[in-house]
């Protein structure tokens, strides 16, 4: 009878120490090149855009931590060395340095500049993995 709770709590130790799933949209950059990155999202007060999170060559960023809220959600990226780009239609502001924008219109009046995002329909999971490769055709993902 010992030998089986033994046996039962070795097994049983895994499952009370294992962690929830994390929830969160994340950003892996799979380009050899430092990426910075942009995320557009509805927000509580309207349209957002938020940005710059530095992304180095062969690592991920979470953009967004814990369960997503909204279905669709925007990316822009550029490779810092090379000048590419990840980009989209849906125009949204973004600044030179670290911003939080509220609102998609007049951005050149406010004072920022406007770029094209690419819209990610994440059917509504909690979380979302968009993977930014050299490659084309390779630039998404989910989680």
């Amino acid at each position: 009878m010992a030998r089986l709770c033994l046996l039962l709590s070795i097994l049983a130790a895994p499952l009370a120490i294992a962690t929830p799933a994390r929830a969160d949209f994340r950003v892996c950059n799979g380009s050899q090149n430092l990426v910075g990155v942009a995320i557009g999202y509805r927000g509580s007060d309207g349209w957002v855009s938020e940005g710059w999170w530095q992304v180095p060559a062969s690592t991920c960023a979470t953009l967004i931590e814990g369960e997503l809220k909204s279905r669709y959600y925007y990316l822009y990226a550029e490779d810092a060395a090379r000048g590419g780009r990840w980009a989209g239609n849906v125009n949204m502001c973004v600044a030179e340095n670290e911003f939080k924008i509220v609102g998609v219109q007049d951005c050149f009046k406010r004072g920022y500049q406007q770029m094209g995002f690419k819209e990610y329909d994440t059917g509504r999971q909690g979380s979302w993995m968009v993977q930014l490769s050299d490659t084309p055709g390779t630039q998404e993902g989910q989680k």
